[in-house]
This record gives structure tokens, C-alpha cells and sequence, in this order.
């Protein structure tokens, strides 16, 4: 592979600055900024540094895998966007039927994405509805204390979470209004924390709601999840733990656990992380142990367990990122359509590759469908519609 020659970099993004590069240098240096989202501004020696190592290191272990094994016939697509200071660096490799090579080559086209305007990513929103009907939109304007009740303190803080307290004065015999349920609902492009009156952890992501009462019982702990949650379960080996879907119960005593159930996945995951865990489904049972997937498939009638999942993957949603290892088209823009808010349609045949990578869920939608698009797919956005269909523009000779 031909060496970085910093100096020479440099001293062409003068000359392009200046108007004065060729139009080699020209193709070249507007083919890198497209596939790699560097801002030039930003290009300081550190920076220009950082990403130099990053980029060459990922691509030399890409190619020398993908060559020294010699395998053909190989549909996955391989992406990446990793933030470094200032600088968003899109690493983007495909693995062909012809063989692994690198996207940035002069004489490739690139193709544009056809916006109407751009969707930034999701952020700290939810809505609380209190056991009387009361709605709360909870994002960084809220009020920080939002109700007290007998008992009871609900408040809402500067990171995105909403926080039940015990009043300690009452909290041997909480008033009976203070059991009540209470129901926090993430929109699309939404997610929200909360810590419950026990001292439970939960994590919401997108779409997705969580039904809980404001003081548990002494001896059991319920709550209700749709969608997609996390939770760090606060011990208490009086009082088991329990998370009811539609399709199954999960049962904890205190314990760190992601479960996804949104409806339109094939499959209800559920996968631990510490502890351990009963999930149940009709008549099927299954105990998980840490680094364990229960899966139960949309009819409700088979669990699965996947001994070894990868948790990063798991967890990526929660941590800022999304991961895809060897997914398809289809699952990746049901992510996109929680975090942006938008509708997908599907123009003519859905591409059959399977995609691995990561993306920054700070990225705005224009970013993620810019790389995703290098993968030969075309975007239309139209307001909060996203159409799909595949890449007929053929690359220059």
C-alpha cells in the first residue's frame, strides 16, 4: 500500500485552497472529504496525525485479512464512522465477489444523496404520564422538580433522566396514591433514563415506553416495557424483580440486562450482562448466565440462547452507536427510523448484502446515508420520508 506522505497532503490542500491545484488533485481531494467527512478547518497537525494512524492501520488490517485468506463470493459490505476530536473519519471497505479493494480511487464517481433538507440525530426527550392522566414532556426545558407527591419526589435532571425519590420522613407508609402507575414513552428520535424509587437503572431507547408504580410492593417488583430498554436492577433479594412484555416475563433478583422487544423485530432479545436471569414464555422457561441471548421468536412458542453474543453490539444503542455485524438492509433502516424519525419505502428490489459496521448516533441522517449509499444504494429524503432503491449509476472507466 503507497505511504502517507503528510507533507505532500498538506501542501496540496494549499494549493486546492488556492485554486491552483490540478485536476487530479482536485478529484482526489474532493473524493477524500466525501468518504471521509473531514472538515479541512480541523486539519491541524495533531488532527491530521490522529486520523492518518486510524485510517492507515483499519485498511492495512482489512486488506491483509480479506487477501490472505483468498475467500470469494462474499456479499458483506463493511462501514465505519468513529469521531476523533473535531474530525469524523468514515472508513468504508467492501468485500466483493472480485476481491477486497478501498473505495478512494480517482477514478470513481461519487454519488450524491438527494435531500431536502437534513434530520439531525435523536436527543433526551420523553413524555411522563402520571397515574391521574397528567402529561409531562420531559427534555433539558423541563421544569427539574416536577411533582411531589405524598411520599414521593419526581424530578428531572440536566442529562436526561427522571429520578424518584422516597421522602424519608415517609417512607416507612408511603400514602396508597403513591403506588400508582406511572408510564415514561420515548418518541422516535427519543431516549430517556430513569432511576425508580428502589434505586433500579433503566435506559430507553427510541420508541419505546416503560410502566412502572411510583413505590413497589415489599415483596415483588413489576414493571411493563415496550420497545427497548436497559437496566441495572438495584438488589434486593426480598423483593425479585420482574419485566413483562408481550410476549414474556423476565425475572431478576438484581442484575444488568438489556431487552429488545420492539414489535417489528423478528425475534424478542434478551441479554445479560451481570447476574443472572429467568425468562419465561408460556410454557417455555430458559436461566441466562452473564454474556448469554435469550431469543424468542415473534410467534412466542420457541426460545433460543445464543451462548455467544456480542455485547458491544448490544449495548452500542446505549453507548452512542450503531452497530451492525453481517445485518441487512431492512434491519438497519428500522434502526435509522426510530433515531430520525422517518418512514422508509422501498423502490424496486431490497439489496440482499449484509452489512457490517459502526456510525456515530450523534451523526446527522445526511452522514449515516452518505456511507450507507457508497454501498451501491440511492436515498431520496422527502421531508420524513426516506426512499430506498439501488445504485443504477455505473462508475466512470
Amino acid at each position: 500500500m503507497k505511504r502517507f506522505n503528510k507533507q505532500l497532503f498538506l501542501e496540496m490542500l494549499v494549493r486546492y485552497n488556492s485554486g491552483t491545484a490540478s485536476k487530479e488533485e482536485v478529484r482526489y481531494l474532493e473524493a477524500y472529504y466525501n468518504l471521509f467527512e473531514i472538515n479541512p478547518d480541523f486539519l491541524d497537525e495533531e488532527n491530521t496525525q490522529v486520523l492518518k494512524n486510524e485510517i492507515k492501520q483499519k485498511i492495512e488490517q482489512r486488506i491483509e485479512s480479506h487477501e490472505g485468506s483468498g475467500r470469494k463470493g462474499s456479499t458483506i459490505k463493511t462501514f465505519k464512522i468513529s469521531i476523533q476530536h473535531y474530525a469524523a473519519a468514515a472508513i468504508i471497505l467492501l468485500t466483493l465477489s472480485v476481491g477486497t479493494y478501498f473505495l478512494l480511487q480517482q477514478n470513481k464517481t461519487i454519488v450524491k444523496t438527494a435531500f431536502q433538507a437534513d434530520h439531525s440525530p435523536g436527543s433526551n426527550k420523553a413524555i411522563l404520564t402520571l397515574a391521574n392522566g397528567k402529561k409531562i414532556v420531559l427534555d433539558k426545558t423541563a421544569d427539574k422538580e416536577i411533582v411531589q407527591l405524598a411520599g414521593i419526589s419526581i424530578k428531572n435532571t440536566d442529562d436526561g433522566q427522571i429520578v424518584y425519590t422516597v421522602i424519608p420522613d415517609q417512607s416507612m407508609h408511603p400514602a396508597a396514591e403513591t403506588r400508582q402507575l406511572n408510564t415514561i414513552s420515548t418518541p422516535r428520535g427519543g431516549q430517556y433514563q430513569v432511576m425508580l424509587s428502589d434505586g433500579t437503572r433503566i435506559w430507553l431507547n427510541s420508541a419505546s415506553s416503560i410502566t412502572y408504580p411510583t413505590v413497589f410492593d415489599a415483596n415483588q417488583r413489576l414493571v411493563e416495557l415496550q420497545g427497548e430498554a436497559y437496566f441495572e436492577v438495584a438488589k434486593n433479594k426480598k423483593s425479585p424483580f420482574s419485566v413483562k412484555t408481550d410476549l414474556q416475563t423476565v425475572e431478576v433478583l438484581g442484575t444488568h440486562f438489556d431487552i429488545n422487544s420492539y414489535t417489528d423485530e423478528p425475534f424478542l432479545k434478551t441479554t445479560l450482562l451481570e447476574g443472572a436471569v429467568k425468562v419465561s414464555a408460556g410454557s417455555n422457561q430458559v436461566i441466562l448466565t452473564p454474556g448469554q441471548q435469550a431469543k424468542l421468536n415473534i410467534s412466542g412458542n420457541s426460545i433460543k440462547v445464543d451462548h455467544s453474543v456480542d455485547l458491544d453490539k448490544v449495548l452500542a444503542w446505549k453507548n452512542g452507536v450503531f452497530s451492525f455485524e453481517n445485518e441487512d438492509l431492512k434491519s438497519i433502516m428500522r434502526q435509522i427510523t426510530r433515531w430520525y424519525d422517518v418512514d422508509i419505502i422501498y423502490s424496486g428490489p431490497v439489496a440482499k448484502d449484509k452489512f457490517s459496521g459502526e456510525i456515530s448516533r450523534n451523526s446527522n441522517l445526511s452522514q449515516v446515508l452518505k456511507i450507507l449509499e457508497l454501498n451501491n444504494l440511492h436515498f431520496n429524503v422527502s421531508g420524513k420520508t426516506i426512499t430506498v432503491s439501488e445504485n443504477t449509476q455505473s462508475p466512470s472507466k
